[in-house]
């Protein structure tokens, strides 16, 4: 329970600090700019990694944890309990900002700026960017371990800087999945949906053959 526990907790801040960061935006005047958003989505994810990760692996994203499964890193048997806890987490922050800012429509709903079939790809190609990170200095050496937080929170940043205005830079279903239900926008939740979930399991592919030893 503890796993679930802080699954649930951090996804919950990070929705909390990073989709507030998306509205607060938004009501004030664009006080935290774009590049601001990307930084707290950044920092937010590196914090929660070095606050949790000893619990729970600090996943607070399901296309993660089908990624660890395909991997062999992570039993299959725990995806259930995980994304619930994620789900309820991410929603509970949604509900949350809701209550703060009653007024905003979107709550930091992921929208595409131009075609599905864009913001598809693009979040395809971040996820993929994004878990390729994960998958390789999660599981590297100590040393790699230790900065596992700052290379995965600057690559979220990074993906969040330059395709956040394309897509949203969701990378995550549950982060676009609680915002879009609490405010009602789930016209193109679908694709936020599968294509972090694809680009994690393509990189987890690929993962696999940069990593098999010639015999």
């Amino acid at each position: 329970m503890r796993k679930y526990y802080a699954e649930f907790i951090g996804t919950y801040i990070l929705l909390f600090a990073g989709t507030g960061a998306i509205i607060i935006n938004q009501q004030y005047n664009g006080a935290i700019t774009h590049m601001g958003i990307a930084i707290t989505f950044g920092l937010v994810v590196m914090s929660l990694i070095y606050a949790f990760g000893d619990i729970s692996g600090a996943h607070f994203n399901p296309a993660v944890s089908i990624g660890f499964i395909v991997a062999g890193r992570f039993p299959i048997k725990q995806l259930f309990p995980y994304v619930i806890s994620q789900l309820t987490g991410a929603v509970l922050a949604s509900i949350t900002l809701k209550a703060l800012f009653p007024e905003n429509h979107f709550l930091g709903s992921t929208i595409p700026s131009g075609t599905e079939l864009q913001s598809f790809i693009m979040e395809l190609i971040l996820s993929f960017i994004l878990m390729i990170v994960i998958i390789n200095v999660a599981t590297g050496s100590k040393e790699q371990g230790m900065f596992a937080g700052i290379a995965i929170g600057s690559v979220v940043g990074l993906d969040a800087l330059f395709g956040g205005p394309v897509c949203g830079a969701s990378m995550n279903p549950v982060r676009s999945i609680a915002p879009a239900i609490v405010s009602g926008h789930t016209e193109h939740l679908w694709l936020y949906i599968v294509a972090p979930i694809l680009g994690a399991v393509l990189a987890v592919i690929c993962w696999k053959l940069l990593v098999i030893k010639v015999k």
